[in-house]
Parts: C-alpha cells; structure tokens; sequence
C-alpha cells in the first residue's frame, strides 16, 4: 500500500497532539489513528515506538496485533463472499461442514456463528495456547460438542471459536484458508494486501511490533473465577501481551484476531460507509451490506454479562458509557483498547490500533475529539 498524503486538518492535528502527549508520557508506547470522511482520508497519524527494546519507531506501515478487531475484518470478508453466492447467512454450517451437525448443532446457521448466537464458545477447560493454535483439533472437538444453549434464542460471545469455526467453514467452503480468501478477495482489491492480516507470514515479521501490557492483563484477572468468560476464554489462552508476542500466534490464521495498520482497516470500513464501494472499487453490494450491518440479536451477553447488539459479525452502535460508534455504525473492538468501525450515515470510518494493552478509553476520547473537529454530530 502507498502512503496516503497526510492530511492538513484540525481533526489531524488534534490526534497528533494527543498522541504526541500519550506517547510522551509513557502512558501508551505506540498509536497508529486513521479516518476517513465521504471518501476521503481525513486522519493519518501514529506516534511512539513500535518496539522499545530497540527503539523502533511506530510507521504508517507498522503490523500491530489487534486482537477482536479483526472479527469485523472476518465479517466483511463472509459478507464479500456471500454476495458472491460463494456462502449464505441462512445455510447450516453442515452444508459446508457435515461434522459439525453432530450434538443437536444440524440447524446452527452460518449467520448464528456471526451474530453469536450458535451457543458453542467453549474451549477445553485444559486448553493450553499450543492446543488452541492446533486450528484442525479445535474444530474437530467444537464438530462433537452440544450448544449451551439452545441456537439463535441467545447472545453469547464466542472469542475464540469465533476465529476456529469461521476458519473450517471457509476453508471447507472453498478450499482456500482464511489468509488466503482475506487476501485475494479482501484486501488486494482495496491495496493493502500487506497491512490487513489474520497471520503474519516471515517476510513481514520486520514490521510487526511488539505488544505490552499496560493493566489490562490485571483487569482480566480480577474477573470472578467463575465468571462464564472463562468458559470461553482459559485463563491459559488470555488475549494479553505476552500470547500476542508469541511466535506461534503471530503465524496461525485465526479469524478471531487481526494484525494490521490503522490506516489499512480504516480504508476498509470506508468501504463499508460509503455502501460498499471505496475509489472505484466495489467490494458488494449494498443489499449485502445492509444485511451483513442490521443488528441480529441483541440482550445481556452470556459470555460478557454485558448488553449489545450482534449483525453478522458485526457489534452495531454502542451499549458503552461514554459511547465510542453512534447508533448507526458498526464495526468490532479488540482487547487491549483498539477499535474499528464505519458510521454509514455520516460517510465516516474511524480506526485506533496501539501495541500497549489497556482498559478501553482513548478511542472515545479520539473519536470524540476527530468527530468534533470534522464538523460530525457525537456518538
């Protein structure tokens, strides 16, 4: 991808201040921020160092794990390949997969794994991180295990499996992996096939930074032993900076997860504001888009104890207090503080991605503050 001209606006220079103060005063390591309005980037801007060791700076270019923000990269590709014919939201996932109808799962959709609402976030209780990136296992244990409850009657977020059963399901669906499909069908098109990543392969590992913890791992852990998150996230497989920094992880394409620039995914969530098309390129239709982008299910989470709304893998608008997406837009976070997201009715498309793992927080701060100086009502 080529670098985009930086902006010259009120909105790019209220971030690189912000950035250069956060970055300064040791309370974020590095920042990669991106916007773009009505088809046009508005923000590009990244401060601070993508690895401390060896002082490397934070680039436009630079690889950031990005945890949960790349099950909406995953859901824009499912819907790519769904207005192609290549897949449906209402086919049983044992159309594509015949195993995994075992266990009282034969009706469980596609569009119910999307929305989380097949009922199989579970991991085994002994899982370790090798055992989770061992993608063939995992799957083939989820094929044998019944719903916790029944498909489609609750929300419950599934924060690995997720990644592993959209993995079997589109590698049995076409014959291609994940990594293959989000290249070829995904981010080629949009040109930045090297920035929009569910795995990094050896010839990018120079650009990728390191991850840091910055008391997120210690909110995790604060958590109730018997809180339902661990059923779907062993203490053992925790999404903090050290699983991050793992060699292992960095090269398991795991659609639960996502390693990229801000400015990569920020141009793929203009797409998506601007009804699917971005620069003559048009990714699907605006009919798919709208399906893929209406809120599914919504309630109290099983898996989170929080509320929200689910489209097809998509969270729509913001149950947060103070909000980060409006109530028209959609997009997904990631643990640790970074975000993505596109506001259709604004024509607006916001991304944060940071290496220091925090409580959330700077991306309603910078939305806010980009939202503003652009003239756009808040969230």
């Amino acid at each position: 991808m080529t670098a985009d001209t930086t902006p010259d606006n009120p909105a790019q220079r209220r971030v690189e201040a912000i950035l250069a103060e956060l970055t300064g005063t040791g309370e974020e390591t590095g920042v990669q921020v991106a916007a773009w309005l009505d088809g046009e980037v508005v923000v590009d801007a990244r401060a601070g160092r993508a690895d401390l060791a060896g002082g490397r700076p934070m680039g436009p270019d630079t690889l950031v794990p990005s945890w949960s923000t790349g099950k909406g990269v995953a859901a824009a590709l499912v819907a790519v390949l769904v207005d192609r014919g290549v897949l449906a939201y209402e086919a049983p996932v044992a159309r594509y997969w015949p195993e995994f109808g075992a266990a009282g799962k034969e009706f469980v959709t596609l569009g119910q794994v999307l929305d989380h609402t097949a009922g199989v976030p579970q991991l085994p209780t002994d899982v370790t991180p090798e055992r989770l990136l061992d993608l063939p296992a995992v799957a083939a244990w989820l094929a044998g295990q019944r719903p916790r409850w029944e498909p489609g009657s609750a929300v419950g977020y599934h924060a690995w499996t997720y990644g592993v059963l959209l993995a079997e399901i589109l590698r049995r669906a076409t014959g291609r992996t994940c990594d293959q499909l989000l290249r070829d069908e995904l981010a080629a098109p949009l040109g930045v096939s090297d920035e929009l990543l569910f795995h990094v392969p050896d010839h990018l590992l120079p650009r990728l930074a390191t991850c840091y913890d910055g008391g997120w791992a210690a909110l995790l852990e604060r958590m109730p032993a018997e809180a339902p998150f661990f059923a779907a996230v062993p203490r053992a497989v925790l999404p903090v900076a050290a699983l991050a920094n793992r060699a292992d992880f960095r090269r398991t394409p795991l659609p639960a997860n996502g390693i990229m620039t801000a400015r990569a995914v920020a141009r793929l969530y203009a797409a998506l504001a601007c009804g699917g098309e971005l620069s003559g390129v048009r990714l699907l239709s605006e009919a798919t888009l709208k399906e893929a982008a209406t809120g599914r299910a919504s309630g109290v989470d099983r898996t989170m104890g929080i509320p929200w709304t689910m489209g097809r893998g998509f969270v729509v608008g913001d149950a947060s207090s103070p909000p980060v997406r409006p109530p028209s837009a959609f997009g997904h976070s990631g643990s640790g503080g970074s975000t993505a997201f596109a506001d259709p009715a604004a024509r607006f498309s916001f991304a944060l991605i940071k290496n220091r793992m925090t409580a959330p927080g700077l991306d309603s701060r910078l939305v806010h503050e980009v939202r503003t100086a652009l003239g756009l009502a808040a969230a």
